[in-house]
């Protein structure tokens, strides 16, 4: 986190600059067994006087700020979720951590995947991203607790940074 503090210092005067409102977006979602978590992001939309609003994006969606939208394309925004990491309620690599509404739509048997630490990238992020279905979603997180091993992780980790760079299912 050292070594990125002059990102996050730059990022959050951009965020600042660009439109109204907090710096830092949190999101309440599931973490290991089911417990509620605070996952931290940059903000990426207008905040709206009812607060920022909890429809997923879109690839054209208006409410992106032009700092959000670069924000967003090179994952940058995820960055805070270090903190998580830090905190114990976050891996580096797992099962992304969904939104309290998509964890409504599970059904029991893929709320397997919350027996692990929900991570920051994973084989969905390597694999396309909002490009894929949320059954392709589940797929990869039960492909990767089944398939789990510390030389999985390095490979997702080494893998996330060209999906980053090249901005592949990143909108």
């Amino acid at each position: 986190m050292l070594l990125l503090s002059p990102l996050f210092v730059a990022v959050c005067i951009a965020v600042k600059l660009s439109s109204p409102g907090p710096v830092i977006f949190k999101q309440r979602r599931y973490g290991l067994d089911g417990k509620e978590i605070q996952v931290y992001k940059f903000r990426t939309m207008t905040v709206t006087e009812d607060g920022p609003t909890i429809r997923q994006a879109s690839r054209d969606d208006s409410r992106v700020t032009p700092v959000g939208r670069v924000l967003r394309r090179y994952s940058i925004d995820e960055l805070p979720q270090l903190v998580n990491v830090l905190k114990g309620e976050m891996s580096l690599v797992g099962p992304r951590p969904l939104p309290l509404r998509d964890y409504q739509l599970l059904e029991d048997w893929h709320r397997r995947r919350y027996a692990v630490l929900p991570g920051m990238t994973g084989l969905w992020q390597i694999s396309g991203r909002s490009g894929l279905s949320f059954d392709d979603l589940v797929r990869l997180d039960f492909t990767y607790l089944e398939n789990w091993s510390i030389w999985l992780d390095i490979s997702i980790i080494v893998k996330t940074i060209p999906a980053v760079i090249t901005r592949r299912g990143a909108y």
